[in-house]
């Protein structure tokens, strides 16, 4: 990759979230979902930029495809003395074909990654539905299943097993809704440290968050200026971009800044 003109970013100046259980997580953090965009070794040596630049959080998935070239270059940033595996936040997902394999499939994101264990590990998605590769945002899966609580509770309870054998130091969700969170709310035996959602200026989801919030859970936001670049399928006529926005653009050249600046001080 190219750093010419790359300044690195002391570590200790990036502001830390407390999560419920104590732990402190990077506010900024580095997403690895390629897209069609970049191959697996293209994403990992952004991750080694990255942490080589001072990020100290990466949030991976199963689904991205890319967690052994990450893992990779996690074992070259430690055995080249760049971090400690302590230095790091390493977040993955289950995917939706796993719900029924939950353990199985955080041993081999932990295998991939070369980790003992996750810092979070969270359910990337409330329903068991499978998505073809390359199908558009039109496609529907004529088996897709609603969503069933006594099953989510099945893969939740796994995911606490999870926690309770220390493979993964914190567990939480990832597009949920009020109504699925309440019930979860209700049942679990751990509750969610976070839940990761879409979180952008156009798209705020005020209500759930402030909600989450009010139960101790963090909100980690996604796609924090939008996704501008995500594949010609997966776009809609009715899709806006936060950093072309008018006013969004006004408010980062009265700050000198590019406006996904605005953006990301407005998710942080």
């Amino acid at each position: 990759m190219d750093t010419v003109g790359f300044e690195p970013v002391d570590p200790s100046l990036v502001p830390q979230v407390t999560l419920a259980s104590g732990d402190k997580i990077p506010a900024v953090g580095l997403g690895t979902f390629g897209s069609d965009n970049y191959s697996a070794d293209v994403i990992a040596q952004a991750v080694r930029q990255a942490v080589t630049g001072g990020y100290r959080h990466i949030d991976c998935a199963a689904v991205y495809g890319n967690e052994k070239e990450i893992g990779q270059v996690l074992r070259s940033l430690f055995d080249d003395g760049v971090v400690k595996r302590g230095d790091l936040w390493i977040t993955s997902k289950v995917w939706n074909d796993r719900h029924d394999d939950v353990a199985q499939a955080c041993e081999e994101s932990l295998a991939n990654l070369g980790l003992d264990y996750l810092d979070l590990y969270l359910v990337h998605w409330p329903f068991p539905n499978y998505h073809a590769p390359g199908v558009s945002v039109e496609s529907r899966d004529p088996d897709a299943k609603p969503y069933i609580h006594e099953e989510y509770m099945k893969v939740w309870r796994a995911m606490e097993s999870l926690h309770d054998a220390g493979l993964v130091r914190n567990i939480g969700t990832s597009n949920m809704t009020k109504p699925k969170m309440e019930l979860l709310l209700r049942d679990c035996r751990i509750r969610p440290v976070v839940n990761e959602m879409e979180l952008h200026p156009h798209f705020q989801q005020p209500e759930f968050k402030k909600y989450i919030e009010a139960n101790g859970i963090r909100a980690i936001g996604f796609c924090p200026i939008g996704s501008p670049n995500r594949p010609e399928r997966d776009k809609t006529p009715e899709d806006t971009v936060p950093i072309e926005d008018p006013v969004i653009v006004d408010i980062a050249r009265r700050h000198g800044v590019h406006p996904a600046v605005i953006c990301i001080k407005w998710a942080v």
